[in-house]
């Protein structure tokens, strides 16, 4: 999920641990609780500053080892002793408690996005990524802020979002009721689907659907359950070609390609120098395919310049590639 709705889902776990008569006979227990569910539901995502460095390792990297197993045990522990250094009076145990409750959360949540997460990492490095929750879905956030806003005006906190959370918990049900339906729905229309990949939008019946065929990729829209084929690309393999053996050792793509379960790719030659482009089918908007990995050699051969990310226009995509270093 974004930023905004962890921090919003930490506040609401905040004031559900009201319900703990612990928490609720303390003050001091009960704000600590508050800033470790706050901390506890942004803390997995401290990998983000990697983007600081360059995409590639922050593709490779961002909800791998912050968000696994021993990462889940050890953030709570963390925050909690942080926090008990500050505020030695509070209840250790309910403190810890709770922020673990918020960082198992935060994890919990994410790996419903068509990103995921490496959450069983280190017993499977594999992404667990289910697709039913768009990384901001308008309506998740929106029932949390109606919460806190009716805290504000005295509601019951613990109450007010015990009901929220059981709201929720309906909502997720139903948009895995929604994905199976859209899946049947693209299968009636393409009955040689090997492989379907739904990725959801922030709109509760607009999803985007990725198809892989033996001999095809469809890009499809799904809305309504009514499917709309927008590309067809047909499936070419990999060659044995010297310029894609030097690309695929470039950081930028091996990051696209760890990520990426559906591509397609191309090489072109401009006057002895070669270009060589692979393109997630994941996510067309307008017309346009936004996350890409570029590579750029010379007639030797050499790495010039490469790039992974997202650009939706060919403009910045050249100005990423003339400042990236080689």
């Amino acid at each position: 999920m974004d930023t905004g709705t962890h921090f919003v889902m930490g506040m609401g776990l905040g004031a559900l641990s009201t319900l703990d008569p612990v928490v609720a006979a303390s003050p001091t227990t009960a704000q600590t609780v508050l800033l470790g569910t706050i901390i506890g539901s942004q803390i997995p995502d401290i990998d983000t500053v990697l983007k600081l460095r360059n995409n590639a390792i922050y593709i490779r990297n961002h909800r791998g080892i912050t968000h696994s197993i021993p990462a889940v045990l050890l953030w709570p522990v963390l925050v909690t002793a942080i926090l008990y250094v500050f505020n030695p009076s509070a209840d250790l145990l309910h403190v810890w408690l709770w922020t673990f409750l918020a960082v198992f959360l935060h994890v919990f949540v994410d790996i419903f996005n068509a990103y995921g997460t490496q959450a069983l990492r280190p017993i499977s490095p594999k992404w667990v990524a289910l697709g039913i929750i768009n990384t901001f879905d308008p309506f998740i956030f929106g029932i949390h802020v109606a919460g806190l806003i009716l805290w504000t005006f005295g509601s019951s906190p613990g109450y007010t979002f015990l009901v929220i959370y059981g709201i929720m918990i309906v909502y997720y049900i139903i948009r895995f009721r929604e994905q199976r339906l859209i899946k049947a729905a693209v299968k009636k229309v393409i009955p040689e689907a090997r492989k379907i990949i739904i990725s959801p939008t922030m709109r509760f019946h607009k999803w985007r659907v990725a198809v892989i065929t033996e001999k095809h990729f469809y890009v499809a829209r799904a809305n309504n359950r009514s499917i709309t084929i927008l590309d067809q690309f047909k499936r070419v393999p990999l060659p044995d070609h010297k310029v894609l053996d030097v690309a695929k050792h470039d950081k930028n793509l091996a990051a696209f390609l760890s990520f990426s379960p559906v591509y397609r790719w191309e090489i072109e030659e401009n006057n002895g120098s070669y270009e060589v482009r692979f393109i997630d089918l994941r996510y067309r908007s307008n017309g346009y395919y936004p996350f890409v990995a570029v590579v750029q050699l010379d007639h030797d051969l050499n790495i010039v310049s490469s790039y992974t990310g997202w650009i939706f226009s060919e403009e910045k995509l050249r100005k990423k590639l003339n400042i990236l270093p080689n």
